[in-house]
């Protein structure tokens, strides 16, 4: 087994087609294709299906590639160390939909050269951003576990060998735009709010609850949008007077003026909860510097940022 392969079949992964990696790596798909299939022989599974929808991994060829990708990762921050400075270095940050990760990432770009570095981020699907991190497509990842999602999110972070560290803590707030009706209310129910469309991040599969980004999803709302970015919820709550169960957390910028957030006021049927907000990164291997300025920069937005 060889670097080079290693690089091929996470290439294949990345791209999704033989065609489409081989053209990638600048070398013929024959080439690309004799390379896997030693590979494949030498460590003795089938790392990809070949179908009509390109080259997806096998159940074996996934655990190969988690490990593989990790391999690779490793690889690199010793070339990024050791072998000079030519070859841009990577740091991606996949995040659920939260200002405050951000503008963090801001905040840590502005301190390397943009042009040493490939920088991405990126807001996605709860389950994207464990298995971002877990493929190592993404250094880093800013999610939320809550007494709901606790024991399938732990699962899946095992499944990743992530570990998940808490920067705070928070009860849930009934964040919509200032100008709503019940902008403001010292605190707010679910039965004040049941005129009002009830706004969340989509999210794939049929656990989409368990994977919401907002607190106390397991609550039944009788007007409900889905939207799956910041701008169109931002719409939404303008235009439809929505609102969303989040953190509390406002970000200290221009556009948190246009933002309130009221306490959720609990009942019997619709008790409070409380959300963990953290970062996950790989349990094993060390972690670049980039991504521990970038876990510094998250606390000092956070510091910066009014809750509640």
């Amino acid at each position: 087994m060889t670097i080079l392969q290693i690089k091929y079949v996470l290439t294949i992964k990345e791209y999704g087609s033989m065609n489409r990696a081989a053209e990638h790596l600048g070398i013929s798909q024959p080439t690309l294709t004799s390379a896997v299939h030693e590979l494949e022989k030498e460590i003795g599974i089938q790392i990809f299906l070949r179908t009509h929808r390109g080259a997806v991994p096998t159940s074996e060829g996934e655990d190969f590639l988690q490990g593989a990708a990790q391999l690779y990762r490793q690889y690199e921050l010793v070339c990024e160390k050791y072998a000079g400075k030519e070859k841009k270095r990577k740091f991606g940050v996949s995040t659920q939909h939260y200002t405050f990760a951000v503008n963090a990432f801001i905040n840590t770009v502005k301190q390397f050269d943009t042009l040493l570095f490939d920088f991405a981020i990126r807001e996605t699907q709860t389950h994207n951003v464990i298995k971002d991190v877990g493929s190592l497509k993404s250094e880093i990842g800013v999610l939320y576990i809550s007494n709901l999602n606790r024991k399938l999110i732990n699962k899946l972070l095992d499944e990743y060998e992530l570990e998940f560290t808490e920067l705070i803590k928070c009860h849930a707030y009934v964040y919509m735009y200032s100008g709503h009706p019940l902008a403001k209310e010292t605190s707010l129910s679910l039965e004040q709010l049941g005129q009002y469309p009830c706004l969340s991040f989509e999210q794939d599969g049929t656990d989409g609850y368990i994977f919401a980004e907002e607190i106390l999803s397991e609550n039944n709302y009788p007007r409900t949008i889905r939207a799956t970015d910041r701008a169109a919820m931002g719409e939404l709550m303008r235009s439809l007077n929505g609102y969303t169960l989040c953190s509390g957390i406002l970000s200290n910028d221009g556009s948190a003026n246009e933002y309130v957030v009221v306490p959720y006021r609990e009942d019997s049927e619709n008790p409070n909860s409380v959300m963990e907000i953290g970062y996950i990164t790989k349990k094993y291997g060390p972690r670049s510097e980039i991504c521990l300025r970038y876990i510094q920069e998250l606390k000092t937005s956070l510091d910066h940022s009014t809750v509640g």
